[in-house]
Parts: structure tokens; C-alpha cells; sequence
């Protein structure tokens, strides 16, 4: 059996003059090889043995700036694009096309260190991602929109002027579930903006009975997880994890518009 090169063309839908919405989308497989390495050089008619994926203008913008699918790094890791749906604090679509998470690759690469990690612990137990790298006009929107006075807005939401770990997509939206997706308690859910959500409340909501030691403990373990891959978590949100600084970040990539 011949080795076939699989090779992803980002045909923005800029370039077909279309919307996504007139194009299936589906993977168009053809019949000769073509080398990887030329596959600029070489004309769409003239393309075999190639799967041929259609994407729209944001996905193709992120690939094409080096960024990477997570679960094409580790399959086991499940996704819920929140923001890609209305199940989002902002009850609005924000990424239209996007269905994917996509993280630098760098930072992929250390997202499977953790998820390896809770499997050894757990083999019941996976990540489930809620997002990944974010585009700044995504993130000006939410800071527009968040209905707080700034020294709180910035607690949930980075200023757009200043650039989120998000845009520079080494920042990670996560919980941990069962293999069937049902996710463990967290005592809070994604994108809940009340105290409870803190990690630096924790002690004093267990305390007060808020929090079960249970809830607690499934944030903890996500916390250790998260460590074994380099990332660290903020005080403000259970579910964020830095992998970089905001300047380390910005020395490394590009931020993504």
C-alpha cells in the first residue's frame, strides 16, 4: 500500500466567494499523492490523495498562524466550544464557523502531559476543554458587554488594549468529566462570575457549607493536572489555566486579531 501524505488545504471562504453556509462541510479525497512540502506550487485541480477541508475565515486565520487543533494532538480530550453555541454568559454565537479548540503547539503538546497524567491517576476521567485561543475582537466584545465596573471587569475578562493569554492562544478553558462527557462538580459552572468560582474562596466556602469537600476536591485535581503540564491557575476562575505570563506569551507568538 502506497504512503499517502494527508495534507489540510485553508481555503478561506474569502477565496471561494461564498459563505460557509453554501459549503458542505465535508472532506473531498482525491486519487495521486502530492508532497506536502510543494503543496503551494501545486493547482487544486491537479490535487489527489489530498483531503481537501473547508474552513471559514477565523479557523483559517488561526491555522494559518501555527496554532493546532487539540484533539489532533490527543483524541481523548473532549471539547464543548462554548462560545461557538449561546450556552455562554453573553447568550451569543461568538465564533460563528469555529467547532474546534486550537492552542499554540507548544502548548498542546504540554496539554497532553496533563491529560496523560489524569489518566494514569483515573482511566475514567478526561479533560474536556470549553476554550482555547480567543481573537482580540472576540475578547473586546465580551469586555464591552460585561456590565462591571473595570477593577471587577478585569478579574473575569483581559483588557483588549493589553492583550489576554487567550489571543495569544496560550491560555485554557477546562473542567474535567467521565468518558461519557458528564463533567465532575465543580460546585460553580464555567463562566459563573459570583465568589464561589474563586479558588481562593474555596476554604472559606467550605467552611460556610457552600462548597462540598468533594467540589473542592475536583478543583484540586484539576489544579494538580493542570501543573504536570506547566500551567498554572488564577485566583478568579476554577477553570483558567496560563501555560505562559503575559510577556512570555508575547515574546513567543503573535497575537491572534
Amino acid at each position: 500500500m502506497r504512503n499517502i501524505h494527508r495534507v489540510v488545504l485553508v481555503i478561506s471562504v474569502l477565496v471561494l466567494g461564498c459563505t460557509t453556509k453554501d459549503v458542505p462541510k465535508t472532506e473531498i479525497v482525491c486519487s495521486e499523492v502530492v508532497n506536502s512540502t510543494n503543496i503551494n506550487k501545486v493547482s487544486i485541480n491537479k490535487i489527489n490523495s489530498v483531503e481537501v477541508v473547508l474552513v471559514g475565515e477565523l479557523e483559517s486565520q488561526i491555522i494559518l498562524s501555527g496554532l493546532v487543533d487539540v484533539q489532533s494532538v490527543d483524541s481523548t480530550i473532549l471539547i464543548d466550544v462554548r462560545y461557538s453555541s449561546l450556552n455562554n454568559f453573553m447568550k451569543e454565537d461568538l465564533y460563528g464557523d469555529l467547532e474546534k479548540i486550537y492552542l499554540q503547539k507548544s502548548v498542546v503538546n504540554d496539554l497532553k502531559k496533563c491529560s496523560d497524567y489524569l489518566k494514569s491517576i483515573d482511566s475514567s476521567l478526561v479533560l474536556l476543554v470549553y476554550d482555547g485561543v480567543r481573537p482580540r475582537s472576540v475578547q473586546q466584545k465580551m469586555w464591552d458587554v460585561l456590565d462591571l465596573p473595570v477593577h471587577e471587569k478585569i478579574k473575569f475578562v483581559s483588557n483588549p488594549k493589553n492583550g489576554s493569554i487567550h489571543n495569544y492562544g496560550c491560555a485554557v478553558d477546562l473542567t474535567i468529566a467521565k468518558l461519557n462527557g458528564d463533567t465532575l462538580d465543580m460546585g460553580a459552572g464555567y463562566d459563573d462570575i459570583r465568589k464561589i468560582a474563586y479558588p481562593r474562596y474555596e476554604s472559606k466556602f467550605l467552611a460556610n457549607g457552600l462548597l462540598s469537600l468533594e467540589q473542592v476536591n475536583n478543583r484540586k485535581l484539576l489544579r494538580k493536572v493542570m501543573k504536570k503540564g506547566g500551567f498554572y491557575n488564577i485566583q478568579t476562575e476554577w477553570w483558567h489555566f496560563n501555560r505562559y505570563n503575559r510577556n512570555k506569551a508575547k515574546s513567543l507568538f503573535d497575537i491572534i486579531e
